[in-house]
């Protein structure tokens, strides 16, 4: 089957890099195995593929990926995009402690780029307002009813996510069903009828990309920041209107309560054009508030 190796930079870490574009342990179109092979099951603009991932000790390192399907070309040439290849971890210099000790310990992370638009923003409109558990349930639910089988070896139970042809067929009892309000359906719905233009992003600078998914009611900065961050692999996409970040970001700088959009902004104004990156390593190796007590729907800490 068609392959291809990549050699990432010292340190690197393909599970950490990758974990984002997860949803949930039993997300049907993103999988890691026990031994630290992952399958990603996409539809391209050239159609679906399968592609296995695996890190080759024995060939010195090299990430290894095998592709199978109509997509198997366009998802091989993206290979090394989507494992942060694009990515400049190095323009990055931390500005607290906290953060540089997280940096020390987690610098083989790399903000993966998928090109991929409708794949990212289709389960960052069925994250808003609710908790991840059931926004992931709700994304695996309607990709078992609606998703099609992937082409190659793909473990069992994966599938492609639905195209923006096929969301359009799903009917409102099965929302229903899967614990969707009629305001995330009809989002999802409006995306999928702007679907070629809101692809576009994929090519645009942040601003641009941010404003093109905000031109349509119900994709808010909070989705479209959530969406961008998988889709260009953007460091400074920082996601606002969180109601759990701030509080995160706020504790692990200054070991304060509470927390506003506007005091996170303040604290990680050093890391202009960063500030996504900081945020995810503040959140990996930060002081964090006591869960219970700041409970909040937008916690990210599972995709971290």
């Amino acid at each position: 089957m068609p392959s291809r190796t990549w050699a990432p930079p010292a340190p690197y870490d393909l599970a950490r890099t990758l974990r984002v574009l997860r949803r949930g342990r039993r997300d049907p179109a993103c999988r890691q195995e026990p031994d630290g092979t992952w399958w990603r099951c996409s539809g391209t603009p050239a159609g679906p593929v399968t592609l296995r991932i695996s890190d080759d000790l024995a060939a010195g390192g090299l990430i290894t990926g095998r592709a199978w399907g109509p997509g198997t070309d366009w998802a091989l040439e993206q290979l090394p995009a989507l494992l942060g290849a694009d990515d400049e971890p190095d323009a990055f210099r931390p500005r607290h402690r906290v953060v540089a000790v997280s940096l020390r310990k987690h610098g083989g992370l790399r903000l993966a780029r998928t090109g991929l638009v409708m794949e990212s923003l289709v389960p960052s409109v069925l994250e808003q307002g609710i908790t991840t558990g059931s926004a992931h349930y709700a994304w695996r639910r309607l990709l078992n009813r609606y998703g099609d089988t992937p082409p190659g070896p793909a473990p069992e139970g994966m599938r492609i996510p639905p195209s923006a042809a096929v969301w359009r067929m799903v009917p409102s009892w099965e929302w229903h069903g899967a614990g969707v309000d009629r305001s995330r359906a009809a989002a999802i719905l409006r995306a999928r009828s702007y679907a070629p233009r809101l692809e576009e992003a994929a090519a645009m600078a942040l601003p641009e990309a941010m404003a093109r998914l905000q031109f349509l009611p119900g994709i808010g900065p909070w989705t479209a920041a959530e969406a961008l961050q998988r889709v260009l692999g953007a460091p400074d996409a920082l996601t606002l209107g969180d109601l759990h970040l701030p509080v995160q970001i706020g504790y692990a700088l200054t070991g304060a309560r509470g927390g506003t959009d506007e005091e996170m902004l303040q604290l990680l104004e050093l890391y202009a054009g960063q500030r996504h990156r900081a945020a995810r390593l503040i959140l990996l190796g930060g002081r964090l508030p006591n869960r219970r007590a700041n409970r909040a729907p937008h916690s990210r800490i599972a995709h971290l």
